[in-house]
């Protein structure tokens, strides 16, 4: 709470032994009642702030900067780039899902993490593996390339290594030309599944789809 000084001195008043003087008092209250009235004056007669000036002063050295800013600026206005984020490898391996595995798949390969993407190769590995197993052998689509079964029943260290292991094999391989186009561009998945059907990725190729659960 601020009391104005006239307060102040009266209470400084009540305040004092009986035995001071009461000139001393009056002496005391016109001073600074004369003391109010000069700050008072101090603060009518300082000019006011320029409009657009600010003042900045500098701790360490004491030294102060005035920055002025004209009127007739106009305000910019400012536009903001969106963003987003994608789970990386980590994050995916640790939660470990057959959707986090179709997604580490898709990243390998750099491909995006588009919603057609990834249901078709949750699909893709239904076909293969089941629901059930489908980590099995760590290879979720009983890729041949680098398994160490060229029917694809080889194995693989770890279901990472797997997502690598098919991305480079749909990567290198001519024949799959066509699936990673689809993948590339993130096409509906008929297109996508269409492709795999075709290719020689499963001898049976899948009855044309017949054999394709959804």
């Amino acid at each position: 709470m601020t009391h104005s000084p006239r307060f102040l001195v009266a209470l400084r008043a009540a305040l004092r032994p009986p035995s001071a003087p009461r000139r001393t008092s009056r002496r005391l209250a016109a001073g600074a009642a004369a003391g109010s009235l000069a700050l008072l004056a101090t603060f009518a007669l300082a000019p006011p702030m320029p409009t657009g000036r600010i003042t900045l002063v500098d701790s360490s050295t004491g030294r102060a900067q005035t920055l002025t800013a004209s009127e007739k600026v106009a305000a910019a206005e400012t536009n903001r780039d969106g963003y987003s984020a994608t789970p990386g490898m980590v994050t995916l391996a640790a939660s470990g899902t057959n959707y986090d595995w179709a997604k580490l798949v898709l990243q390998s390969a750099g491909w995006p993490l588009s919603d057609s993407n990834v249901t078709v190769l949750v699909r893709w590995m239904r076909q293969e593996n089941g629901t059930s197993s489908w980590w099995n052998r760590n290879n979720p689509l009983n890729n041949g390339w680098g398994s160490g079964g060229g029917g694809g029943t080889g194995t693989y260290p770890n279901l990472v290594v797997a997502a690598q292991m098919a991305a480079e094999n749909l990567h290198r391989n001519s024949v799959f030309r066509a699936i990673a186009a689809a993948f590339a561009a993130s096409a509906p998945t008929e297109v996508i599944e269409q492709a795999i059907w075709a290719s020689p990725w499963a001898s049976s190729h899948y009855a044309n789809g017949a054999h394709w659960h959804y």
